[in-house]
């Protein structure tokens, strides 16, 4: 079966057993690492593999053709994403600060945009000047080298950033769970909607579940595709990507979800679909 998923830590840890045979069962995994931006793209065009990782906020293009799966993504409280500036600006004092200026974000089709553009759309008056598409680990070097105003970022850049000297303006993870009380819908597991879809979920749950028995096993795969990151910042992004959502989106999670695409819908972010498509049906 061919997947794609990024090299980030929790992606790795989650598919670990699977990509190396230790699921009992499941297909051999023929496995692509992609940036999320990417996968995005690809699964809109029709063009992605038969399983792979996006965004929540990418749902709406692809789900005529890709189910979202009730496991293996990424949602959560505390792991919002972050704007930053390499000023003591603080936004979260006064978000007219932010009128008017350029804003880099890590994909346009992400639910980091997404809560970037509600979040401003109600506290940011006549909004920023321009949102600049950059790759995620581009972003924070352009804050500080002031070839962009602010910066959205996401996943191990909450534990890095101060390193670049930045400071926090906003986190867009923290105004959500206020705004709304659910949690916070960044990464989707989908699959074609052509495919036996039945069994998946359960191989992907074998594989966290053999993850969380056995931490130690995956640490090699999941530092090898990390991109040189250090071993405490990446079991910290673990700690706070994989948890009970992952394994079982349940009632919260959907809820979120719902949330998140109703009102981006609502602002005009996003193109219409029926809300119905998100449950999962094998």
């Amino acid at each position: 079966m061919n997947i794609a998923y990024s090299p980030c830590p929790n992606d790795t840890f989650v598919f670990h057993a699977w990509a190396h045979g230790l699921v009992p069962g499941a297909p051999k995994l023929n496995v692509t690492y992609a940036d999320i931006d990417i996968t995005n793209h690809l699964a809109a065009r029709g063009e992605g593999p038969e399983v792979l990782k996006i965004s929540y906020a990418a749902l709406p293009w692809v789900l005529k053709d890709y189910a979202l799966l009730p496991c293996g993504g990424a949602l959560g409280r505390g792991c919002g994403p972050l704007v930053l500036s390499r000023s003591g600006l603080s936004a979260e004092a006064d978000p007219a600060l932010l009128s008017g200026k350029r804003v880099a974000v890590p994909s346009d089709r992400s639910t980091a945009y997404l809560l970037f553009r509600l979040w401003a759309a109600q506290k940011v008056p006549g909004g920023v000047s321009e949102i600049v598409v950059m790759p995620f680990d581009e972003i924070m070097p352009a804050v500080r080298d002031g070839n962009i105003d602010a910066g959205l970022v996401i996943h191990e850049a909450r534990f890095t950033y101060p390193s670049y000297g930045l400071a926090l303006l906003q986190d867009l993870g923290s105004w959500w769970e206020e705004d709304t009380g659910t949690p916070i819908p960044l990464g989707a597991i989908i699959a074609r909607r052509s495919l036996d879809l039945g069994p998946i979920p359960g191989w992907i749950r074998s594989s966290i579940d053999y993850g969380w028995a056995h931490p130690e096993a995956s640490k090699a795969y999941i530092l090898e595709h990390a991109q040189e990151m250090d071993p405490d910042v990446a079991q910290q992004h673990i700690n706070l990507y994989v948890n009970e959502f992952t394994r079982d989106l349940g009632t919260d999670g959907y809820k979120a979800i719902s949330s998140l695409l109703g009102r981006a819908g609502a602002e005009g972010l996003i193109p219409e679909f029926d809300l119905g498509l998100l449950k999962f049906e094998a």
